[in-house]
């Protein structure tokens, strides 16, 4: 009997699950709340895993896979919901993993996350970074971040994605979404042409290599607002992680830029709620303030947690008392808050207070 790939996806919707896992030789899997869990289903074949791939993928995409065994690409199931999905091989056999996405973009005010992320949609130009783990809601981040800005300001929003997640719907924004393997070869080819389509906002999916983020720096320089992620769990981390993608001899020269253009870290890490169901994001944020910029510049991102534990009046938070709030507030046990603590030791004093 061979898996019924509507039933299985319809089954870890309705649990409200975030990922599905399909693997040879195990039942599907689902993550919820954090957790894997196995679906009330028979153990998958080989052939459960390619016929679900065939389903899945165009015809472009499964040439991909053939050549890389490897690919990314959206899925969409009428009525059900969108799956950001990846194929790959694992002992010979094909596995798929699927991220649901959400239809409909949840209000930013319902996203747990600080005031002053929400502020940060009013900047006039340069670069915001939203970082954190897989699945820490980056992305659900920028949908709402940008969907505020939709409902807000008229202006024209480009983003670039690997693959289309959430979709943008027009406003008072005129909004095009290009999907890379199909709208455009790649984030750095697609940011070199994007200065000449008139965009006021770019939003570039992942900085994932030198090329796209001295693309997606060029561009904040000229003028834009850009926004984009890195798999970073802290601004300082981000900020070296930026710097270190670049050859030792442009090193000095980009931290000049990244201090004239970044204008916010966002940081987030996810955590499963005490007090009801589903997950709260704790936030750090840094501001590049004067003093930020300078750290930069001098090479002295390790001093930057210090600047953001001294300006919480402007609307910093270091990622442990975000924490330390969340815990505070009853949504997450203590055991969850120090396992993703910063400073563990130091956290635990906090809570202890």
């Amino acid at each position: 009997m061979t898996m019924n790939l509507q039933a299985v996806t319809e089954a870890m919707v309705k649990a409200g699950a975030s990922d599905l896992h399909l693997v040879a030789g195990h039942q599907p899997m689902m993550r919820l709340a954090t957790v894997m869990t196995a679906l009330e289903f028979p153990i998958l074949t080989e052939q459960d895993c390619q016929d679900a791939l065939l389903q899945m993928a165009s015809v472009k995409h499964q040439a991909h896979f053939e050549e890389v065994q490897d690919v990314d690409f959206s899925y969409e199931i009428l009525g059900l919901a969108r799956f950001r999905v990846n194929a790959h091989k694992q002992r010979q056999t094909i596995a798929i993993a699927m991220r649901a996405i959400k239809e409909t973009i949840p209000a930013f005010e319902t996203l747990n996350l600080p005031e002053i992320v929400g502020q940060l949609t009013c900047l006039p130009r340069g670069l915001v970074l939203v970082t954190g783990d897989t699945g820490s809601g980056k992305s659900t981040t920028l949908a709402g971040m940008i969907q505020k800005i939709n409902q807000r300001d008229a202006k024209h929003i480009i983003t670039l994605e690997d693959p289309v997640e959430y979709k943008l719907k027009s406003d008072k924004c005129i909004i095009e979404q290009r999907e890379l393997g199909e709208d455009v070869p790649g984030f750095a080819s697609g940011l070199r042409h994007v200065l000449r389509q008139d965009p006021d906002i770019i939003l570039v999916g992942e900085m994932r290599d030198l090329e796209t983020t001295s693309a997606a720096i060029t561009a904040a320089e000229t003028g834009h607002l850009v926004f984009s992620t890195l798999h970073t769990v802290n601004a300082s981390q981000t900020v070296e992680r930026v710097v270190d993608m670049y050859p030792a001899d442009q090193q000095n020269q980009i931290r000049s830029m990244l201090a004239n253009t970044l204008q916010a870290v966002v940081s987030q890490t996810l955590f499963r709620r005490l007090d009801q169901s589903g997950m709260v994001p704790a936030v750090e944020v840094m501001l590049c303030t004067p003093a930020v910029r300078n750290l930069i510049r001098e090479n002295r991102a390790f001093e930057i947690p210090n600047v953001i534990e001294t300006n919480r009046a402007l609307g910093m938070v270091t990622l442990d008392n975000a924490i330390a709030t969340l815990y505070f507030n009853g949504m997450i046990t203590r055991e969850d808050a120090v396992a993703q603590a910063a400073y563990p030791d130091k956290l635990e004093r906090m809570l202890a207070a």
